[in-house]
């Protein structure tokens, strides 16, 4: 009975055998089909990550979407693209998923580029780690910031340039990049690569049509006879505007005295800007001014090439001042635009595009300046050709009129009516007087008689300054040159001498602020310095002369100390109407 069994047995084992061998096979069929069809997936979410990111033509999009895309392509918990910086060492912005704000703000800045952040910037090639902390240029995370171990990361190259890195960490379910994801993600950022050169170029093209607009406006503005106030506004504004700053500041040259003025300033603190007298060796702008070409400056309110005096940079860092106009054409003005602290600087295609608009600023201020005085000769050729009509036809006329009337005179008998002829012939002589002198203004082509009141302030204050021992700072405002009369002028500038005089004797004071205004009701100087004050007992001999000059003119003096200390005369006096 037994070998009937062991018979049967042996039948069925035999033909179990097949039947394991067939599973087997069906098993590593069903593994092939899924790894195929996770292949086809992968490809498929491959695909539709690139449509997604080459769809978006603002840059912050297209780079939070590569963001985005390479998070989900390879299943990672936390994902980060850093641009890196002009320099070409650190990084200059950082875009994140998977770590909320909240996060964020705990943590602190964002990081620069050392590490293994950094690791990739030196050697831009694709990286992938199981543990983060046994790599040899790892130093660790900052307080506050999530665990993370795994870690991939790859290079974003623009047009053969190196733009960033794209860096994944922790890929879920506790799994480990592999040569897949990697494969994956160099493929994504090939696509980001196109994408980002893309959104460079419709941002570029965007950028020159807002320049070209502010152009026309400004051209526009120009011709269609605003004042000169009025466009460099403008040409401050748009700037701003279009460059992101927050503060823009346009300054001009005054005559013969080797400073510029700020005619404009618009923006973050720009009361403390408007007005003030720079030096060209001491400022950013006269820095540009001198050498006719754009400076720039990576913080501003911290920059030993300018002096800080007075203080009015604070909160700016980044700036550039840009000459308006070009060495060969001259140089008419300078604008100067600052961003706030923490920007980024103006890079080099800004400066070149900020300096080509200033250009095309500048020609058309010479083309509306030509047009001026065209339109001034005009009116001067039809004042000379009045005058001559007035000479050679009215006063002839009136003057043959009054020989007439003086040789009719004495055959009149009436005594009555010989005083009135007498008296028309007075008359007659004193309008020939009047069209005469008429006659003199017509021709006469000066301007206010002598050297403006901007330049005789900065002489006086440029004369001072060896005696001070320091350069006080200066700032004008309004209208100085076409409100104030001369002989208030005459007065105001002996008033600022013995101002100065006295701060140089008396103060022992190692600053001084000078402040101008000038509107149609009054001018007003003030002078403050940071000394040991007016004393009680002391002389007054040359105050009193300045109370003097001021109740001459209709004004008054006014002496006090500011907070810190020191003295403050204001002299002001009134503007005389028409």
């Amino acid at each position: 009975m037994g070998r009937p069994e062991e018979a049967r047995a042996a039948r069925e084992a035999r033909v179990r055998l097949p039947q394991l061998k067939l599973d087997e096979l069906l098993g590593e069929l069903q593994a092939r089909l899924d790894a195929a069809r996770g292949t086809r997936d992968r490809v498929h979410s491959l695909l539709e990550a690139v449509l997604s990111v080459g769809r978006e033509l603002e840059l912050e999009q297209v780079l939070h979407s590569i963001v985005e895309a390479a998070a989900v392509l390879v299943d990672a918990e936390y994902a980060a693209l850093g641009v890196i910086g002009p320099d070409g060492t650190r990084l200059s912005a950082f875009h994140t998923i998977g770590v909320t704000e909240e996060q964020i703000a705990r943590i602190g800045p964002y990081p620069e580029g050392h590490g293994i952040l950094g690791e990739l910037i030196r050697h831009p090639e694709p990286l992938h780690l199981v543990k983060l902390s046994e790599h040899q240029a790892s130093y660790g995370f900052p307080p506050n910031h999530p665990p993370m171990n795994t870690f991939l990361g790859v290079p974003i190259r623009v047009r053969d340039q190196i733009f960033g890195n794209l860096y994944l960490t922790e890929k879920r379910a506790g799994a480990h990049f592999d040569d897949e994801d990697e494969s994956v993600l160099s493929t994504l950022a090939v696509a980001a690569g196109v994408a980002i050169d893309n959104a460079r170029l419709y941002e570029e093209s965007r950028l020159r049509e807002r320049w070209l607009r502010a152009n026309a406006e400004i051209t526009h503005n120009l011709m269609s006879g605003d004042s000169r106030a009025e466009v460099l506004a403008l040409i401050a504004e748009r700037a701003g505007e279009i460059t992101g700053s927050a503060l823009a500041a346009v300054a001009l040259p005054m005559e013969d005295t080797g400073s510029l003025a700020v005619e404009i300033a618009v923006g973050m603190d720009a009361e403390a800007h408007k007005g003030l007298v720079l030096p060209m060796d001491r400022s950013l702008m006269g820095l540009a001014f001198s050498g006719a070409t754009p400076v720039t400056s990576p913080d501003v309110g911290h920059d030993g090439r300018i002096t800080l005096e007075p203080p009015r940079f604070g909160g700016l860092g980044p700036a550039v001042a840009v000459p308006i106009g070009t060495g060969e054409a001259g140089v008419r003005g300078v604008v100067l635009l600052a961003r706030e602290t923490g920007r980024q600087p103006f890079t080099a295609t800004e400066t070149e595009t900020l300096q080509a608009f200033a250009a095309q600023a500048a020609i058309a201020m010479e083309l509306a300046e030509r047009r001026l005085d065209a339109q001034e000769i005009a009116v001067l050729q039809d004042r000379d050709r009045i005058a001559r009509d007035l000479h050679d036809l009215a006063i002839q006329r009136l003057f043959a009129t009054g020989m007439t009337l003086q040789s009719t005179s004495r055959f009149i008998d009436h005594p009555e009516a010989a005083e009135r002829v007498v008296r028309a012939v007075d008359d007659l002589d004193e309008t020939i007087k009047i069209i005469r002198s008429t006659i003199f203004g017509l021709r006469s082509r000066g301007g206010t008689g002598g050297d403006g009141l901007r330049a005789r302030v900065m002489r006086a204050v440029g004369e001072a300054a060896p005696v001070l021992g320091f350069a006080p700072s200066v700032r004008m405002e309004g209208l100085v040159e076409t409100q104030v009369p001369r002989e208030t002028a005459d007065h105001l500038v002996a008033v600022l001498s013995e101002a100065l005089t006295n701060i140089a004797r008396h103060a022992h004071a190692d600053r001084a602020d000078i402040s101008l205004t000038a509107d149609s009701h009054q001018v007003r100087l003030t002078v403050t310095d940071n000394g040991c004050g007016i004393p009680a007992n002391g002389r007054r001999s040359g105050l009193r002369n300045m109370a003097e000059r001021a109740e001459q003119l209709g004004g008054e003096l006014e002496l006090g100390s500011p907070d810190g200390g020191g003295s403050t005369v204001v002299w002001r006096v009134p503007v005389p109407t028409e």
